[in-house]
């Protein structure tokens, strides 16, 4: 009798082998789950990226939340997440405490966004130059009146960002103000759509936000994701002709040494005449053949980098052909 017992003992311990490493072979660069934290601006672009990557590897699940910049920085030192999405790169610093750790990372450039100026269709202005931004930041100027002869001259200008971590609002506060506090007429929202609304709600308003929400098509896009990842395997590095959208009012930006604005189109951002631009990071601290490893190295190769192509911003790695914008 002890003999069967031990007999069914083993049989059970070799299910469990066998089950477990089964388990362990559905984890890999292509299939599995994989946690990502993102800074929310990049919401729309990175939403493209999971949904074209689970089509093609349908064993693959990628669970994205969005947070602000900050947050995913600092979840990645806790080990509460191994690949995260950010406009700053990881510091010295950062980098010892991962090497003490014990975590092999990569951090590498996947995109070249830019901060777009949104504004309500009411407001007559069309252009503001960097000048006017700092005054704007720093409690210099706090009516539009004091900008240029409008309409709204006597209205206090309401100045929102997507959140108060935000990768966004952290390279504004960086480029423009030189790491100085805000006056106190800049609010922080809690995502990029409470800065739509905002913005049109209020006719005082002025918004930030990263260039793949202001075009018009993000969300309207009717395509089969079968015929999204037909486009994307025949096409060629072009850049996207991309409206925006009319919910809001774009700003001209006006660079220090320029004459005159410019709305931040992608031949723009790309040629550096559009002044507010930003490197957007993929950074990986998980092990390689994870799936989180995998996800990353899809970002920064060819596919990955088409999908960002086609969103109005600028990838890293893929050449761009540039096309004139006429306004």
């Amino acid at each position: 009798m002890r003999r069967i017992a031990d007999i069914l003992l083993l049989s059970l311990m070799a299910l469990a082998v066998v089950s477990c490493n089964q388990q362990k072979s559905t984890n890999s660069s292509t299939s599995g789950m994989a946690k990502i934290l993102s800074d929310e601006s990049f919401r729309n672009i990175l939403d493209q990226e999971i949904e074209v990557f689970e089509y093609t590897y349908p064993s693959a699940h990628i669970m994205a939340r969005y947070t602000d910049e900050s947050s995913a920085l600092d979840s990645l030192m806790h080990r509460k997440a191994d690949l995260i999405i950010t406009s700053r790169d990881l510091t010295a610093e950062q980098r010892e405490i991962l090497k003490k750790q014990g975590r092999a990372f990569r951090s590498r450039k996947i995109a070249v966004d830019a901060v777009a100026i949104i504004v309500n269709t009411d407001n007559d202005i069309d252009e503001l130059s960097i000048s006017d931004l700092r005054d704007i930041f720093a409690g210099k100027v706090v009516r539009w009146g004091d900008v240029f002869p409008t309409k709204l001259k006597k209205d206090s200008i309401q100045v929102v960002f997507d959140g108060s971590g935000s990768g966004i609002m952290h390279y504004v506060q960086d480029s423009l103000l030189g790491g100085r506090k805000f006056a106190p007429n800049v609010f922080a929202q809690k995502s990029t759509e409470d800065v739509f609304r905002a913005v049109e709600t209020h006719k005082n308003a002025i918004g930030f936000v990263g260039v793949s929400w202001i075009t018009a098509d993000m969300k309207s896009n009717e395509r089969t994701i079968e015929d999204k990842v037909t486009a994307l395997n025949d096409a060629e590095n072009k850049a996207a002709t991309i409206d925006f959208t009319n919910r809001i009012k774009v700003m001209n930006i006006r660079g220090l040494d320029q004459t005159r604005g410019v709305k931040p189109y992608q031949a723009y951002i790309f040629d550096g005449t559009y002044p507010l631009v930003r490197v957007i990071y993929a950074i990986d601290a998980s092990a390689s053949g994870t799936l989180d490893h995998g996800f990353y190295s899809y970002l920064t190769g060819v596919i990955g980098q088409k999908i960002i192509l086609q969103t109005g911003i600028v990838p890293a790695a893929a050449p761009v052909r540039t096309v004139e914008v006429v306004n």
